[in-house]
C-alpha cells in the first residue's frame, strides 16, 4: 500500500499541469528514490542541519527525518530549511514537516522564497537577509531548467563565484557553499554536468570544494521520473565538504526500485582522469576493463592520427532564412541526421521534415566543407536505439557536382583540417566506431544521452595504417554485420 506522502506526490504529479512542471522546472522525487537517497548519508550525532532545497512537498525531507527516527541516524536535534517557491505546494510541505514535531527535538522551518537569490545574500553578507546556518546535510532535488546569460540569477550567482547554467547545478553549488565542514550533499540530477565545456566551471567549483564519495546511476534514463515521462538520464551524487578525495563507490540499478543494486568501489582516477583539463567526470559501471581499453592496438591519439573531430557548425534557426526544403538554383547539400544510416548517406530525402539544403552566399560560404569523404556520428540518439555511437561515411558521389557541403549541428565530422578524409581512411574509422565495443566503452565513461566532440577527441583509436586498412576490408565486403564488425576488431595489432 503506498504511504501518505507518496499517495500525495502521485496527486500532485497528475494534477500539475506540464507548462507549469516546465515553469518551474521542477519534477517531484518518488519515495523510493528519496528512500535511497536518504540511506546514503553516513551516520552522525549532535545537532543536524538539514537543508532541503526545492522541497516540494517534502518527500526527500520525510525520507531523511524517518530514517532518523527510526534510530538509523543518531542526531539528538534536527532543524530543517525547506525552501519552496510554489505556494501550490506550501500546505503539503507543512503538512509533511508538522507530523515530525512531536518530541521537542525538530524543527522545520519552511521558506517560501528564490533559494538562489536567498543562499546569495547570505554568503555575500548581505545587511537586508538573515543569514543561513552552515548545514551538516543537504538533500536535493533541484530544478531543472537553463539560466539566462543576463539573467537576475545568474548575475546574483557570478557575485559568489559560481558560473554555471542550470538551475540544478546552481543549487548544488550553493548547497555546498553553505555546507559546514564536513557537511553531507546527496542529490539527485541531470547527468549533464559530468562533461562538457558549458559545465566546466561548475565542475571546478564543486571539485576545489568537496570531495565525491558516491554515485548511483540508473541504467535505464526513463524510470527516475517516470510519471512524468522525463528522458533526461539522472545520476544521484553524494559529496563532503572539504573532504579529503578517496575512491569512489558507483552503484547501479534499472530503475527506481533498486532491486537489481550493484556497488563498485573505483579509484579516483577512473572517476576523474589525470591530466584531463576538462575534468570530466566519468561514472563507470564495472570495475573490470573494456575491451577498448585492453586492446594493445587502441592507443593513438586522432592528434597522433592527423585528424580533427568538429561539430557540425550549421546551427539551423541562426540561418533559417537560408534554409531550403528541397534543393534548387544556388543551393548545397544541407546534411542532417536523417541523412544519415550505417549504410551511408541517403541525398536528398523529400518529407525529411528538415531542410535539404542551404543557399551558398556570402554568409553561408563559411560554414561550409568542401565535397569530400567523411566519416560522421550523430551527436544525439532517441531512447528506442540501443546504440549511442553511431558512424556513418558521407560519399562524394552522393552528392553530383556539389563542390561544398553544409554539416547541421547535430552532427560530429572527422576531417583533415576541413577537408575529406581518404576514402579507406573514412570508412575505417566508421567501423571501428560502429564496434560494439566501443559503443560499451563510450556507456562505461561517457554517459548515454550525448556524443559531443570533446568526447571523440578524448578516446584512442587504432593507428591511421590500421584504420586504412580496416577500411579497404570493409569496401571489399559490401554490407557487414554487426559480428563481421566486432570480429575484425580483435584481428587489429599495434
Amino acid at each position: 500500500m503506498l504511504s501518505a506522502i507518496e499517495q500525495k506526490r502521485l496527486h500532485v504529479s497528475k494534477s500539475t499541469e506540464a507548462r507549469k512542471k516546465s515553469q518551474f522546472g521542477q519534477f517531484l522525487t518518488p519515495e523510493t528514490t528519496a528512500s535511497f537517497m536518504a540511506s546514503l548519508f553516513q551516520d552522525g550525532e549532535g545537532i543536524c542541519r538539514l537543508l532541503d532545497a526545492g522541497a516540494g512537498i517534502g518527500s526527500l525531507s520525510a525520507a531523511f527525518l524517518d530514517r532518523w527516527r527510526h534510530g538509523k541516524l543518531h542526531f539528538q536535534r534536527v532543524e530543517v530549511d525547506a525552501f519552496e517557491l510554489d505556494h501550490t505546494l506550501i500546505g503539503y510541505l507543512s503538512e509533511t514537516l508538522d507530523k515530525y514535531n512531536q518530541k521537542g527535538d525538530f524543527a522545520g522551518n519552511i521558506h517560501e522564497e528564490d533559494f538562489i537569490h536567498a543562499a546569495v545574500e547570505s554568503l555575500s553578507g548581505s545587511l537586508f537577509s538573515k543569514p543561513l546556518e552552515n548545514y551538516t546535510h543537504a538533500i536535493l532535488n533541484p530544478p531543472y531548467k537553463k539560466i539566462n546569460s543576463h539573467s537576475s540569477h545568474r548575475l546574483a550567482l557570478r557575485g559568489v563565484g559560481i558560473e554555471t547554467v542550470n538551475l540544478y547545478s546552481a543549487f548544488v553549488a550553493l548547497a555546498v557553499a553553505l555546507a559546514a565542514p564536513g557537511g553531507q550533499i546527496v542529490a539527485i540530477i541531470p547527468r549533464s554536468f559530468c562533461n562538457g565545456p558549458y559545465y566546466r566551471p561548475f565542475r571546478d567549483f564543486i571539485l576545489e570544494r568537496a570531495a565525491i564519495r558516491h554515485m548511483h546511476l540508473f541504467e535505464s534514463r526513463t524510470k527516475a521520473f517516470k510519471d512524468d515521462e522525463v528522458l533526461q538520464e539522472n545520476i544521484i551524487v553524494r559529496l563532503e565538504r572539504d573532504g579529503q578525495q578517496g575512491p569512489v563507490t558507483v552503484t547501479t540499478s534499472t530503475d527506481d526500485s533498486f532491486s537489481d543494486l550493484a556497488a563498485h568501489e573505483h579509484p579516483f582516477d577512473r572517476i576523474i582522469f589525470p591530466n584531463d583539463t576538462e575534468r570530466f567526470i566519468h561514472v563507470p559501471t564495472t570495475t573490470e576493463k573494456s575491451t577498448i581499453e585492453l586492446s594493445p592496438a587502441v592507443r593513438y591519439s586522432l592528434a597522433d592520427l592527423g585528424i580533427k573531430v568538429s561539430t557540425g557548425p550549421v546551427v539551423d534557426f541562426r540561418l533559417k532564412v537560408h534554409l531550403r526544403d528541397m534543393p534548387e538554383p544556388g543551393t548545397v547539400p544541407l546534411i542532417y541526421p536523417g541523412h544519415l544510416s550505417l549504410k551511408g548517406t541517403e541525398w536528398p530525402v523529400p518529407g525529411l521534415k528538415k531542410p535539404n539544403a542551404i543557399m551558398r552566399n556570402g554568409e553561408t560560404e563559411k560554414w561550409l566543407y568542401p565535397n569530400g569523404f567523411y566519416c560522421v556520428v550523430r551527436r544525439f540518439s532517441s531512447k528506442e536505439e540501443k546504440r549511442r555511437v553511431m558512424a556513418s561515411v558521407v560519399d562524394p558521389a552522393t552528392f553530383g557536382d556539389h563542390s561544398v557541403l553544409g554539416f547541421e549541428n547535430h552532427i560530429n565530422l572527422f576531417h583533415e583540417d576541413k577537408l575529406g578524409l581518404p576514402e579507406p581512411l573514412a570508412r575505417g574509422l566508421a567501423v571501428f566506431l560502429n564496434t560494439t565495443a566501443v559503443d560499451e566503452h563510450f556507456r562505461r565513461f561517457n554517459g548515454h544521452t550525448q556524443v559531443n566532440a570533446t568526447d571523440l577527441k578524448r578516446m584512442k583509436y587504432p593507428s591511421r595504417d590500421a584504420l586504412i586498412l580496416l577500411g579497404e576490408w570493409a569496401m571489399q565486403q559490401g554490407t557487414l554485420t554487426q559480428d563481421q564488425i566486432d570480429a575484425k576488431l580483435e584481428t587489429l595489432t599495434a
